[in-house]
């Protein structure tokens, strides 16, 4: 049986470790490489950048089922399924597709066709109470469960006035819902 020096190994992992800082260093000052000007077919061929939305943009969900994707294509993944008047915040938009996140910061794309400037809400906390009037001393309509979805009517101080699919309305604190 050899026995190896004890500092053999850990020497290597340090040696390796550096290197690789090394690399990553080297790559993260380097200045970028400028692109070669393109001819005007390449220029109508490029697809366009994605183009910023207007500063905070929400939107809902027009139908149940609608497809949000890795990227804007539909042949690429579905990461998750929405359903019907689901609120999302456009961050750009590329063509007919908009990048999307949800209320818990999940991130994709969505066709266009499928949302509209509707504005509603969904409840961000586990419940939450939904109340008769804007304030803690009025009448507890329902409670209500985290990702309920709600049409947003009015707002009153902290409070916001709301409508569910079912017809009923009521009073939700703002800060239990998202957006707000």
């Amino acid at each position: 049986m050899t026995k190896r020096p004890t500092l053999f190994r850990p020497s290597l992992l340090c040696c390796l470790a550096g290197a690789l800082f090394l690399a990553i260093g080297i790559n993260a000052y380097a200045a970028p490489k400028k692109a070669s000007p393109k001819t005007a077919t390449e220029k109508s061929t490029a697809k366009a950048a994605p183009k910023k939305a207007p500063a905070t943009e929400y939107v809902s969900v027009l139908k149940d089922g609608a497809n949000i994707r890795s990227g804007p294509e539909t042949n690429k993944e579905i990461l998750w399924t929405v359903f019907k008047g689901f609120p999302l915040q456009v961050t750009s938009r590329q063509g007919k597709w908009a990048q999307v996140v949800d209320f818990e910061g999940d991130k994709g794309w969505i066709a266009t066709e499928l949302i509209a400037k509707e504005k509603t809400v969904i409840v961000k906390a586990s419940t939450a109470n939904l109340r008769s009037g804007a304030g803690k001393d009025y009448e507890i309509v329902a409670e209500v469960k985290q990702g309920v979805v709600f049409k947003s009517l009015t707002s009153e101080g902290e409070w916001n006035k709301v409508k569910h699919a079912d017809g009923t309305t009521g009073w939700i604190l703002g800060k239990l819902l998202w957006p707000n």
